[in-house]
C-alpha cells in the first residue's frame, strides 16, 4: 500500500468555508464554565464522536452521510471522480478531493487512494456508505493497520459474513434454515454443472461479496448455466472488485423479507422489525415497505430473535440486515447478511423514529446502544419507491443525460434522499438510482395514498425516469392488497408505458408551437450559412431570437421563459393551436 499523499498526482482539495459551532475553549476554566451550564440545563456533556469523517461513495447515499455528519457537529470530507466534482454529493461536503478519472477502479474502488487520501486529510474514520467497497474486507484491515475506525463492522465479523458462503455454512451450523446450495465458492463452470445436477434447476449463481442484485443470475436448465455463470462473475468483478460466486436452489413464489439489525461493541444487539422487498426486477429492489403485509407480532418475535442470534454468532457490530425468503405458507430460509446500511433503510426509520447513520456513527465511536428491544416500536406503515434514471417502457434501459427541470414533492409524511437539482447532468458510468420516495402513513392504505399524492407532485425533466412505473405499480390491485412475491413485477405486473394524458397534452402544445412559430415566421434564425440545428437545440434557444420583443409583446413568452416553462403551463398557451 502507498501512503505517500504525492503518488497521486493529479488529486485536488477544494475546501470551503464551514459555519460550526464552537465547541468547549480549550481554556481549562471555560471548560468547566461549559460543563457547569450543561450541567445545569440538564444535558450531559459528551466528548465529540469524531472530528473528521471520510465519506468512500457517491450520489445521494453520500448526501445522506453527510447530512448525518452536519447534524452531529462532524467536518466530512467526499472523494470524486473527475465527472463528479460538481455533483451534489461534491457540494454538500465540507471538503472534497478528487482521487481519479470516471473508472470505478481509478476512483470508488481504489483502496489505496482511500486510505491515502483519508490519512492525508486527517480522518479519524471512513463511511463506505452501500455498494462499492461497503463489504470488502481489504478496505477494513487497511484502515485498522492505519488507526482509521471504519463505521461498519470489524475485518473479522466482515470475513464471516461479508462473503456469503461463509456465513451461510457458519449459520447452518447453528441450526439456522437456509436454501440448499454451495457452502464453497465456484471454482469453475463444471463444478458449478455438478452442483447444479445435484440441488436440481433452476438455479441461481450469486457473488460472494457485495450484494443489491448485482452479479446475480438464475439459470433454469444447463444451457443457461454457461452465460449465468461468465455473466455473474463478469458482473461481480466489475461492481465489488471480485469474480467469487456461489450458488443456490432458486425458490418461486416466494417474499423477499429482511431484518434490521443494530449491535455495539459491548455485545448488546437489537433488531428494528422487518422490511418486505419483494418488488423486484431482475433481482433488482424497485419499491420496499415496512412492516411487511404478511408479518404478524408472533412472527416478528420468532424472526427477529433469528436475526439476533445469527448477529451474536459472528461477533458483528454497528447496523446489518439479515434478510429471509418466505414461501407462501411462512416458512421462512436465511438468505445472507448484508453486512452496511441498505438502500432501503429509510422505511426503517421512519416506522421507528430511529436515525441508522447516526446510530452507526456513534456504535463506531464506542458509545453502547441507546435503545433497547422493549425500546422499538413499529408505528404506522412506510414505503419507499427507487427513483431511477430508466425508461420502464424500454426494458428499464439507463437514461444518463441532462436534468432540465427537477421538483421535489412535499407534505405531511413524505420524505426524498436524493442527489439531483435542475441542470444536473447524470453520468453513465455509475448505478442509474437518482433518488428515493419515501411516504408514511398512520397505515398501509394512507401510505400508498400518500406515495400516489408525492408520485404525482413529482417532476423530473430531460431524462426518463421510473416514476411512471411506480404510479401504475400503485394503482394495481394486487399491490394494494399484498398479494405479492419476488416474481409479480416480471410475470404479472404488466406495465402498459402509457404517460398520464397531461404530459401529451404538453407534447402537443410544444410541437404546435413549434409549427406556429415556424409556419409564421415569428423569428429569424441566428445561425451560420448552411448550418440547421435540430428542432430541439432550436426550441431551447428561443432566448437568442431578435424578434423575442415581438412575442413578449404578443405574451406568447416570458421575459425570461425557456421552452420547458412554456411546456409546463401549456395551459396557458392553447391558444396557439392553429
Amino acid at each position: 500500500m502507498n501512503t505517500n499523499p504525492s503518488s497521486i498526482t493529479s488529486s485536488k482539495v477544494f475546501t470551503k468555508s464551514v459555519s460550526r459551532k464552537p465547541g468547549p475553549p480549550g481554556c481549562g476554566v471555560c471548560q468547566i464554565s461549559t460543563m457547569v451550564k450543561n450541567f445545569r440545563q440538564g444535558t450531559k456533556y459528551l466528548k465529540k464522536l469524531f472530528d473528521r469523517i471520510l465519506i468512500a461513495n457517491r450520489g445521494e447515499i453520500a448526501v445522506r452521510l453527510i447530512r448525518a455528519c452536519k447534524e452531529l457537529e462532524i467536518e466530512s470530507v467526499a472523494i470524486c471522480s473527475e465527472v463528479d466534482r460538481h455533483a451534489p454529493h461534491s457540494c454538500a461536503a465540507d471538503k472534497v478531493k478528487c482521487i481519479g478519472n470516471e473508472t470505478l477502479t481509478d476512483s470508488y474502488l481504489n483502496t489505496d487512494k482511500i486510505i491515502t487520501t483519508a490519512l492525508e486529510m486527517k480522518c479519524d474514520a471512513i463511511h463506505p456508505g452501500y455498494g462499492f467497497l461497503s463489504e470488502n474486507t481489504d478496505l477494513v484491515e487497511m484502515c485498522e493497520k492505519n488507526g482509521i475506525k471504519f463505521i461498519g463492522p470489524t475485518s473479522e465479523a466482515l470475513r464471516n459474513f461479508g462473503n456469503k458462503n461463509v456465513a451461510r455454512k457458519l449459520l447452518k451450523s447453528e441450526g439456522v434454515p437456509i436454501i440448499p446450495g454451495t457452502e464453497d465458492k465456484l471454482r469453475d463452470l463444471e463444478e458449478a454443472k455438478r452442483v447444479a445436477g445435484y440441488i436440481g434447476y433452476p438455479v441461481m449463481i450469486k457473488a460472494s461479496l457485495g450484494g443489491g442484485g448485482r452479479g446475480t443470475k438464475v439459470a433454469y436448465n444447463e444451457e443457461e448455466l454457461a452465460n449465468a455463470f461468465k455473466l455473474a462473475q463478469l458482473e461481480a468483478k466489475s461492481a465489488f472488485g471480485s469474480d467469487e460466486c456461489y450458488m443456490e436452489k432458486y425458490l418461486k413464489g416466494i417474499r423477499h423479507i429482511e431484518f434490521q439489525i443494530l449491535a455495539d461493541e459491548e455485545g448488546n444487539i437489537i433488531h428494528l422489525g422487518e422490511r418486505d422487498c419483494s418488488i423486484q426486477r431482475r433481482h433488482q429492489k424497485l419499491l420496499e415497505e415496512a412492516p411487511s403485509p404478511i408479518m404478524n407480532e408472533e412472527l416478528r418475535v420468532q424472526v427477529g430473535e433469528i436475526a439476533i442470534r445469527a448477529a451474536k454468532v459472528g461477533g458483528y457490530t454497528n447496523a446489518g440486515t439479515v434478510e429471509f425468503l418466505f414461501d407462501e405458507n411462512k416458512n421462512f430460509y436465511f438468505l445472507e447478511i448484508n453486512t452496511r446500511i441498505q438502500v432501503e433503510h429509510p422505511v426503517t426509520e421512519a416506522v421507528t423514529g430511529i436515525d441508522l447513520v447516526k446510530e452507526q456513527i456513534r456504535i463506531a465511536a464506542g458509545e453502547s446502544l441507546r435503545y433497547s428491544q422493549d425500546d422499538v416500536k413499529i408505528r404506522g406503515h412506510a414505503i419507499e419507491c427507487r427513483i431511477n434514471a430508466e425508461d420502464p417502457c424500454a426494458s428499464f434501459i439507463p437514461c444518463p443525460g441532462k436534468i432540465v427541470y427537477y421538483h421535489a414533492p412535499g407534505g405531511p409524511g413524505i420524505r426524498i434522499d436524493s442527489a439531483m437539482r435542475s441542470g444536473y447532468s447524470i453520468p453513465p458510468f455509475y448505478d442509474s438510482l437518482i433518488a428515493k420516495l419515501i411516504a408514511w402513513g398512520e397505515n398501509r392504505q394512507e401510505a400508498i395514498i400518500r406515495m400516489k399524492r408525492a408520485l404525482d407532485e413529482y417532476e423530473i425533466e430531460g431524462v426518463k425516469t421510473t416514476i411512471p412505473f411506480h404510479r401504475e405499480l400503485l394503482e394495481n390491485e394486487r399491490f394494494i392488497n399484498g398479494e405479492i412475491s419476488t416474481e409479480f413485477v416480471e410475470n404479472e405486473f404488466i406495465f402498459s408505458g402509457q404517460e398520464y394524458d397531461e404530459y401529451k397534452e404538453v407534447a402537443i402544445i410544444s410541437a404546435v408551437l413549434s409549427t406556429y412559430l415556424n409556419q409564421n415566421q415569428v423569428y429569424r434564425l441566428p445561425f451560420k450559412e448552411n448550418y440547421f440545428p435540430s428542432s430541439w437545440k432550436l426550441m431551447g434557444r428561443l432566448t437568442e431570437f431578435p424578434d423575442r420583443k415581438e412575442l413578449q409583446k404578443r405574451r406568447l413568452v416570458g421575459k425570461s421563459m425557456s421552452i420547458w416553462s412554456i411546456m409546463r403551463n401549456y395551459r396557458t398557451y392553447a391558444r396557439l393551436r392553429p
